[in-house]
């Protein structure tokens, strides 16, 4: 039977807001979108749900995620002040202290968290990807799910592949209609060239898509341009005789072959022109993760100059243990006002808006994971995925214009409906897919346990 969702706002995002508007579903997929009145009339007898003082828009889309350490939320707070002391905390943390049903509650934690937040469908970079796709599979959501892989020895890159080709064989076996697999050559100074080659073509020749931590810091950037800083130092120990390259990161992964592979190129922080220009000409996409970034203290991707020159870009939490939140509508409001804050700075070419905030929540990271014309907007023949989102907060009121009033003054906390591929899986307040009191219990005695260990030592 064919549902429809009726609401004083519909908004399509690749067409102009409708007033008074509603969509109508069956299936898993959208059979029109228009006025009320209209949709009605095109489909009787279907089941109507009203949602007052509300706005329909597509589902968000997450385009960088760690769901397997959502368990570390606040946990390393304290070492954000020395990204390579918080990366080996993380680590050995994961390693050691959490067990595969442990990485399993900590994602489908994080999986309730993104559909209560509107969230439909994530691009999520994990170490386990079983446990992820398990936990999206759960809770409902869609996803493309990158198994990452590591290794800065050239002398294993051989024997890393061969890993990451079993890995994905297996997971590929628990590929759904709604979660499909990708890899991850984690960054260039956890993996290097020689592995990053392979798995580029590996990923060519299997069309798997690829996603790879990018520009992320300035000892990224010294390890790359003359071989010094904390990245330099780890190699040293490890007997890795590196060389610097004396090139931006971007211009790395392109004479590694990485960029053949029009990757999802997550943070994209400390770049110039010349490497938007051989992102955009590549063709490869990028995840924002502005609230990430700044926690970290790692700066400000430039996102107005980015779309200026038409790369495409969408939003990203990356790990809650980064930014302690998984909401795309607030990642979109700090994207577009932290940009606006860089204007006269940086000389960027215009003040970013409300659109540009939610079409890159949307339409855009839907291009940026490979799913144009699936998901993202709200069109005919399109994948149901759907949210509604209150506007009667105190937050919200007075409301002139649901655009501005979504990015400007809402939050995935005013989320009231989320549907993927045509099913509810957060409705009037409640995950239903998934138990989550019993969740609750288990991912903080995760926590008590973790909290419990001494993971600050370095590896």
């Amino acid at each position: 039977m064919t549902t429809i969702y009726c609401a004083p706002w519909v908004l399509p995002v690749s067409s102009p807001p409708i007033s008074d508007g509603a969509v109508a579903i069956k299936g898993n997929l959208i059979l029109g979108v228009g006025p009320r009145s209209s949709v009605l009339e095109g489909f009787p007898d279907s089941r109507i749900f009203e949602i007052p003082s509300s706005a329909i828009l597509p589902g968000l889309i997450n385009t960088h995620s760690h769901l397997e350490i959502t368990a570390m939320r606040g946990f390393l707070d304290p070492e954000e002040g020395d990204f390579l002391a918080w990366l080996r905390k993380l680590t050995r943390a994961r390693v050691e202290g959490m067990t595969d049903e442990d990485l399993y509650v900590s994602a489908a934690w994080g999986a309730c968290e993104a559909a209560r937040a509107g969230v439909t469908c994530l691009g999520d970079a994990g170490d386990s990807g079983r446990p992820t796709i398990n936990a999206l599979r759960d809770t409902g959501l869609r996803g493309t799910v990158y198994q990452e892989s590591f290794g800065p020895e050239p002398w294993l890159a051989k024997e890393n592949l061969a890993k990451l080709q079993t890995k994905v064989a297996a997971l590929r076996a628990i590929e759904t209609s709604l979660v499909r697999i990708g890899v991850s050559p984690h960054s260039p100074y956890t993996v290097c060239g020689s592995q990053l080659e392979l798995i580029s073509e590996f990923a060519i020749v299997e069309n798997l898509p690829l996603m790879i931590h990018a520009a992320e810091s300035v000892m990224e950037r010294m390890l790359l341009k003359d071989g010094t800083g904390p990245f330099a130092d780890f190699l040293m120990k490890k007997d890795i005789d590196w060389r610097a390259p004396q090139v931006s990161t971007i211009q790395y992964l392109a004479d590694h072959r990485v960029l053949e592979t029009r990757p999802l190129l997550a943070h994209c922080i400390n770049i110039d022109e010349q490497d938007i220009a051989v992102i955009r000409d590549s063709g490869s996409t990028v995840a924002h993760c502005p609230k990430s970034n700044a926690k970290l203290g790692h700066g400000r991707a430039p996102f107005a100059d980015l779309l200026e020159c038409e790369v495409t870009v969408g939003l990203g939490s990356d790990s809650v243990a980064s930014n302690n939140t998984c909401d795309i509508l607030e990642e979109a409001r700090f994207a577009v006002l932290s940009a606006r804050a860089g204007v006269s700075k940086d000389r960027s070419p215009r003040m970013l808006g409300a659109k540009d905030g939610l079409a890159a929540a949307t339409i855009e990271g839907a291009r940026a994971l490979g799913l144009s014309g699936v998901v993202g907007e709200l069109k005919e023949g399109l994948q149901a995925d759907l949210i509604a989102v209150s506007l009667t907060g105190a937050h919200q009121l007075p409301l002139y214009e649901p655009v501005n009033a979504l990015i400007f003054a809402s939050s995935g906390r005013d989320v009231v409906l989320t549907v993927v591929a045509g099913r509810e899986v957060f409705r009037e307040g409640l995950i239903t897919t998934i138990d989550e009191e019993e969740l609750a219990q288990r991912v903080q005695e995760i926590a008590r346990r973790l909290q419990a260990a001494n993971y600050s030592a370095g590896i």
